[in-house]
């Protein structure tokens, strides 16, 4: 386990009940409520530790993203771990496993340590992915048990108790998703004085900002980067040396033209008791196809779906309740070329 110490740490305000972060100012210092990575019973996200001297390379050659990560942003403490995030590809540049990479903060004679984030559902086939890769790389993967992942969100001051984590990094897919905590500590001793957020929320919040995560909304050997925004989210560099599933990854950027994504969707007609089946067809109002649906929770979730068939009325057919209509939207935190 890493020193606690060696990371920037989150603390309660002596006149406050919301949670500070040191080094931020203004607006930013404040935020609201944890949401924990695990349910009542198995956790919802896993950490896979890779340490060595060649983890870097190593990682270097299977992520999409470059290595080393980037540096803090301005107003952070230059001790804070370091966050990316990137998808690991197999040899038909489709997703296998979506991460956030943590880069921990390196001392004199210590050895590169990284902390890769992913579904808990999925860890064992991750490390067994990465050892499949190492070869004679000077690498050790494992699992991290002890540290727990939190999600931080933007709320109202004074909405949530202060914290304490040994991890902070802010969230690097996009500002609306706020921070990253990783910590051992549980519920009461994370948000003293505090409630917690609960994980449905957080996935509900995920849905409505068109935030994938996980192997549901980013199927293993199904979805493709480009298709699922990775671009958008910061996780993919088109100037990085070869990685696997590199090769029709970079032809599909070069050529230009991405016709389908992944796009938030809302219901709008009553929802079966049952959901919505992944892979239900979305028509138009005419009854052509405009694509699949892919993942949800409630009357929010994710469809892949044409970009020019998103403005007008949609609708899914079910057999229990008949027509279900949806609306896509374009997030606000999307590049202004893709409205």
């Amino acid at each position: 386990m890493e020193d606690p110490g060696r990371h920037e740490r989150v603390t309660k305000d002596k006149d406050s009940t919301s949670m500070t972060f040191p080094g931020l100012s203004g607006p930013q210092r404040q935020t609201g409520l944890a949401f924990p990575g695990s349910g009542e019973g198995d956790r919802d996200r896993a950490l896979v530790r890779v340490r060595g001297p060649d983890s870097a390379p190593f990682l270097l050659g299977l992520l999409t993203n470059e290595l080393p990560l980037p540096g803090p942003a301005a107003g952070e403490a230059s001790t804070s771990a370091r966050a990316g995030y990137a998808h690991f590809l197999n040899v038909q540049g489709r997703t296998l496993y979506d991460v956030i990479l943590y880069g921990l903060p390196e001392r004199s004679g210590e050895q590169p340590t990284f902390l890769l984030e992913c579904d808990s559902s999925v860890v064992d086939a991750l490390q067994r992915h990465l050892l499949l890769h190492k070869i004679r790389r000077k690498v050790t993967v494992e699992p991290c048990p002890e540290l727990r992942v939190w999600a931080v969100l933007p709320r109202a001051p004074g909405e949530a108790g202060g914290a304490c984590a040994d991890i902070l990094t802010r969230d690097p897919r996009t500002a609306c998703m706020g921070w990253r905590l990783l910590s051992q500590d549980e519920g009461s001793a994370l948000v003293p004085g505090g409630r917690l957020g609960d994980l449905q929320d957080y996935h509900r919040h995920r849905y409505q900002q068109g935030v994938p995560e996980g192997v549901h909304d980013l199927p293993p050997g199904v979805a493709l980067p480009l298709e699922s925004n990775l671009a958008f989210m910061n996780g993919i560099s088109f100037t990085k040396g070869c990685y696997i599933g590199q090769e029709l990854t970079a032809r599909t950027h070069h050529m230009g033209v991405i016709r389908k994504r992944l796009f938030p969707v809302q219901f709008s007609g009553a929802v079966p008791g049952g959901g919505i089946a992944p892979g239900a067809s979305v028509l138009t109002e005419s009854g052509q196809a405009a694509g699949k649906y892919r993942a949800g929770l409630g009357d929010v979730g994710l469809a892949l779906l044409r970009s020019e068939k998103i403005k007008g009325p949609l609708h899914i057919r079910t057999s229990e309740s008949g027509p279900v209509a949806l609306t896509a939207s374009v997030p606000d935190w999307w590049p202004t070329a893709t409205k």
